[in-house]
């Protein structure tokens, strides 16, 4: 396929095919796929989880597992089939000549060695220098990818650093020995938009200043529209599309590709559900023979099921789908929008919070670091995480909560339940005060007050079975008799769109999707009136996140359940909740309806958050750039966000708490400028 570019390969992948054995049978994780990055050039590499493209990466670096085989195909890195190297030569390609940033940078750092010594580590190694010229190269490095204190951040460990920060060093160790081709695998899935938003400038630069091709592996389209000059799109172990990106999303070829551009949410189209994908990814131990989306796909028929399509190229672009000329101009059905619940009579908050405070004696952790002398010194810090919160929550009502990594915003939510104590402040929950209730008085409040948690593989027993896992609260709560468990599981199993032979799974059996569907039924299976939902869908693909957002608002209008919705994507917010609230450093900054909060009058903060959310349809909009990343709360007698605010407008900012503006009725923004001056 010809290139978007005349400067020659960095890589070539040709026909490539790898197969991993499993207890159960050999599946095909990657069916003959080619792929080719020019010098200086960027490939997004975009699919569903299980689809293969972390695969590509790990055969790159010469690092499958065992039970993986390479059954046919070239790596061509600048014409050299690293397929060929001996497992000496293919470890001294690694660094030199490639590098791979990993998705958590918290598992890919040594938690026992400074960050330092790892981001040196391979300089000494590979160029033979020594180790303090190491620790030296490191801090430069540090500097180069936007760390401000790189001396305190090279001594100190990576639990001590945040999590943009342990991605920058990631960044920075894979960067020391200049690689050609950096791999980079989901690099920003966790990140706040903000601190994305600064990640990707800094590899825009680093692309632009050192000449570097990368392999963008993501399934957060927007973050590849804005990065990668050229996508492939991969499903089910086979590339379904490959053009260049812009050409791609204006006006995609395949159906899988249509469904993953329609699953996306966005800012400027608020309407009642997603455009999920249905079903799941094809068993790849025992692939259909004919298109391997067909199952799943709209406009599939029954020549499609039988017959495997080959590429089909047009020019720069190709797609694998024989039914091109007739799908190609065909919008991705939508479902229509479910009816809303009507709205309970105005009344009393299902949950209200007054000058609500929680206060941490931080030991650990890069508040509590100080570079002196020479050397990291610890010194304990009172760190307010909240910071006199007034919340209310109206009865099946959405409330969407934002911010930055670190403002406070699980640690609100935790609160909300009594599952964080607490430092000042009062909760009520459907009329009641709970905040010095003691366990067993909380029991009713447990009930009708629950969560979901961002990490379904940490919250849910592994030992367990689905139907212990849903059956627990059910007795816990003596909701169900014992005979009547196994009924009640699968009725709850059925309402979070699961079959009821799920109930006999494990949760290392089941998709990440499919784990967050099971603790969205433990978690109503109480019946509650409340729902702390924290971040539930930040790690899960476009198409899985679009079913359970459509999931939670099904749920929210048929059992008029409230929720507090958590997250660092605004799009998903603007799509779920009733009214959003903007969280920075402790203090909600800005509240009111959805629409209201995401048009001007901003608050700075706001208006910097929306202008970092990527967007697939205008990938080089102005963003408005702040300095520095949040800092722990420890108290502050003005505006929170004054150290960072770009229309800081004196000592006023730092000295006086910032007046409420109310620019329409449920709309308030803490700031000093005038309503008049926050809409510009």
């Amino acid at each position: 396929m010809a290139s978007s570019t005349s400067a020659p390969p960095t890589l070539q992948v040709r026909d490539l095919t790898i197969r991993y054995r499993t207890p159960t049978g050999t599946i095909t994780a990657l069916d003959s796929i080619s792929l080719a990055i020019p010098k200086g050039g960027a490939l997004g590499l975009v699919g569903e989880s299980g689809s293969g493209k972390s695969t590509v990466g790990l055969a790159l670096m010469g690092l499958l597992p065992s039970e993986a085989q390479v059954a046919g195909g070239q790596l061509l890195l600048d014409g050299s089939d690293l397929l060929a190297l001996d497992p000496e030569a293919r470890r001294r390609m690694r660094g030199p000549k490639l590098a791979l940033v990993f998705q958590d940078p918290f598992t890919a750092l040594n938690p026992s060695l400074r960050v330092g010594a790892q981001i040196g580590e391979g300089l000494v190694h590979h160029r033979g220098i020594s180790v303090s010229a190491g620790l030296d190269a490191a801090r430069r490095l540090l500097a180069e990818v936007g760390i401000s204190d790189p001396a305190a951040v090279a001594d100190a460990y990576p639990h001590q650093l945040s999590g943009g920060m342990r991605q920058r060093a990631l960044i920075a160790s894979a960067l020391a020995c200049e690689p050609e081709l950096l791999i980079l695998d989901e690099p920003t899935t966790a990140l706040d938009v903000t601190i994305e938003a600064q990640i990707l400038d800094l590899l825009e630069g680093l692309r632009a200043k050192r000449g570097l091709s990368l392999l963008f592996i993501s399934h957060n389209l927007g973050v590849v529209r804005r990065v990668c000059d050229r996508i492939a799109v991969i499903y089910a172990a086979r590339v379904v599309e490959q053009g260049p990106t812009a050409a791609v999303f204006a006006r995609p070829a395949h159906p899988y590709t249509k469904g993953l551009l329609a699953a996306i949410p966005r800012l400027s189209e608020r309407r009642g559900r997603l455009a999920a994908i249905p079903g799941r990814l094809p068993d790849l131990a025992a692939p259909p023979p004919g298109c391997i989306f067909a199952a799943r796909c709209p406009f599939a028929e029954p020549a499609c099921i039988a017959e495997r399509m080959p590429m089909r190229e047009d020019g720069e672009r190709a797609a694998r789908c024989r039914r091109l000329d007739a799908v190609g101009a065909a919008p991705w059905p939508v479902a229509a929008p479910a009816p809303h619940a009507a709205r309970a009579e105005a009344g009393a908050p299902i949950v209200s919070a007054r000058g609500l405070a929680k206060t941490f004696h931080l030991r650990r952790g890069l508040a509590a670091l100080r570079w002196q002398g020479g050397r990291i010194v610890h010194r304990p810090v009172f760190v307010r995480a909240l910071d006199g919160v007034d919340l209310d929550v109206a009865p099946g009502e959405v409330l969407g909560l934002v911010g930055e990594s670190g403002c406070g915003k699980t640690t609100l939510g935790r609160t909300l339940l009594r599952l964080v104590e607490p430092s000042a402040g009062t909760i009520r929950i459907d009329g009641r005060d709970v905040t010095g209730l003691d366990a067993r008085a909380m029991l009713p409040v447990r009930r009708m007050a629950q969560i979901v948690f961002q990490n379904p593989d940490s919250s849910l027993n592994p030992r367990k079975t689905v139907r212990e896992l849903i059956g627990r609260p059910l007795v816990r709560f003596g909701l169900a008799a014992p005979g009547d468990v196994a009924a009640r599981v699968a009725a709850l199993l059925d309402l979070v769109q699961l079959p009821a032979s799920y109930a006999e799974r494990y949760a290392h059996q089941m998709s990440g999707g499919e784990k967050q569907r099971v603790g969205i039924a433990r978690a109503i299976a109480t019946e509650p009136k409340f729902l702390v939902c924290d971040e539930p869908v930040s790690a899960l693909d476009v198409s899985v996140q679009a079913s359970i957002v459509n999931l939670l608002a099904d749920l929210r209008d048929r059992l008029a359940v409230a929720y507090v919705f958590i997250s660092h994507d605004i799009s998903v917010v603007a799509h779920l909740a009733d009214r959003i609230a903007v969280m920075y450093r402790g203090r909600i900054v800005e509240t009111g309806p959805t629409a209201a909060v995401l048009a001007p009058p901003y608050h700075p903060y706001t208006a910097a958050l929306l202008s970092a959310v990527p967007d697939v349809d205008a990938p080089k909009r102005d963003r408005i750039r702040l300095k520095g990343e949040i800092a722990a709360p420890t108290g502050s007698q003005g505006c929170v966000f004054e150290s960072r605010c770009p229309r800081r407008i004196g000592d006023v900012c730092a000295t006086a708490m910032p007046p409420t503006r109310a620019p329409a009725p449920g709309h308030a923004i803490a700031c000093h400028l005038e309503t008049e001056e926050l809409g510009h």
